[in-house]
């Protein structure tokens, strides 16, 4: 799906890069750190190997000294070292997971066969250097290839040996970030849910409902502050019982936001009128708990609220090929030239943008902007899928 906008929409932050918050390592001292826990990691294995030799040519009668099988073991080890963040961006980019195994697998081959010609490229050349009689009767073409065919074993060991470890920090390091996303996801839904029964509860929305019952009932319009204590009641009631639900069915958001929206009419009589667009298919649809609401809120606030004269509010929704489409329009007064969408202070409206964001990534669309003939544009689009109490029952 398209997921550009306007030039209203909230840009993105990026992620600050490891090494530049406060109180950090520079990069160039972690990339140090980074470097000597490898060496020092694959100078194990090389000790371990230059002394099993050392001792076991002992044992044999023909030993060689400490230094030649250092020179001789030893630094083939460290090739790995070198290998290790190679094969790190390998299995990053080519992940072997379901839907693309076989071509990882093809890769990572080839790049096994290239790391072990590498490697005993390095195996033959220390190999002579540490005055072994074989390496030195050998020409190096014929020593690399048997020890490609002696060794080559032991490489596909090694190399499938990196990579599985590779999978297990990567799969470790998305199971932290999907626990991290989880929890900021019930974090904004929690503050979403407040925002709510500050009506979203907010203090001056109460006080307006209720200085409006208060004028009804000295008006004597019995009916009309009825209407608007029920509606707050079911507004109250409705959030309660959605609490600690990420996604509702859109059926269910569009019933929470017409309720809102029949206490606003009461309010502004006969100054608000309301329209509804609605596409039968999308009724199911999965949405994020909340989300129209602050819209319609917004409206309201800076499309009717600050005129004398009547003005309308329409919502329409419907599915656009894979997205769930979602617009809500006002015929005020418009942005103003000097309306900036980074700028924008609207708990609301941040608080949505926020949502979106943890819950789509990029996978979405919300903008605010004019549109022509006059008023507020604000377009929202999601990935349309049926809620799971939709699939359950439909």
């Amino acid at each position: 799906m398209n997921t550009s906008a306007p030039a209203t929409n909230l840009p993105l932050v990026p992620a600050k890069a490891p090494g530049k918050l406060s109180g950090e390592r520079p990069v160039v001292s972690q990339a140090w750190v980074k470097w000597a826990l490898l060496f020092g990691l694959w100078s194990i294995p090389g000790l371990v190997s230059t002394t099993q030799l050392y001792f076991l040519l002992a044992q044999k009668g023909a030993p060689v000294s400490f230094r030649a099988a250092f020179i001789w073991q030893f630094p083939p080890w460290l090739f790995w070292a070198f290998m290790t963040p190679i094969v790190l961006r390998l299995g990053r980019r080519f992940p072997l997971e379901r839907g693309r195994l076989g071509s990882s697998i093809g890769v990572h081959l080839l790049a096994t066969l290239a790391a072990s010609i590498g490697h005993f490229i390095v195996a033959a050349a220390c190999g002579r250097l540490a005055g072994q009689s074989f390496y030195l009767t050998h020409s190096f073409v014929e020593l690399v290839g048997r020890l490609f065919v002696v060794n080559i074993h032991l490489e596909l060991f090694t190399y499938w040996g990196v990579l599985a470890m590779v999978h297990a920090f990567e799969y470790h390091r998305r199971y932290r970030e999907r626990e991290l996303t989880a929890a900021k996801l019930e974090t904004q839904l929690a503050q979403a849910e407040l925002t709510a029964l500050k009506m979203q509860l907010h203090p001056h929305f109460l006080f307006n409902t209720l200085n409006t019952v208060a004028v009804l009932v000295r008006k004597r319009d019995t009916q009309g502050s009825i209407r608007m204590l029920t509606g707050l009641s079911d507004l109250l009631r409705i959030a309660l019982e959605n609490a600690g639900r990420q996604v509702v069915p859109f059926k269910q958001e569009l019933d929470f936001a017409d309720r809102y929206l029949q206490i606003e009419k009461t309010r502004f009589q006969d100054r608000l009128d309301v329209k509804m667009k609605i596409s039968p298919e999308v009724q199911g649809a999965e949405v994020p708990n909340l989300i129209l609401q602050p819209i319609v809120e917004n409206a309201i606030k800076h499309g009717i609220a600050p005129r004398a004269s009547s003005g309308s509010i329409e919502v329409e929704a419907r599915r656009e090929g894979g997205d769930l489409a979602i617009y809500v329009r006002d015929d005020g007064k418009g942005l103003g030239k000097a309306w900036d969408a980074s700028k924008c202070k609207g708990v609301g409206i941040r608080n949505v943008r926020t949502r979106l964001e943890q819950l789509y990534g990029t996978n979405h669309r919300f903008s605010i902007e004019d549109q022509e003939g006059g008023g507020v544009l604000v377009t929202m689009k999601i990935p349309f899928r049926l809620d799971a109490s939709e699939l359950a029952y439909g």
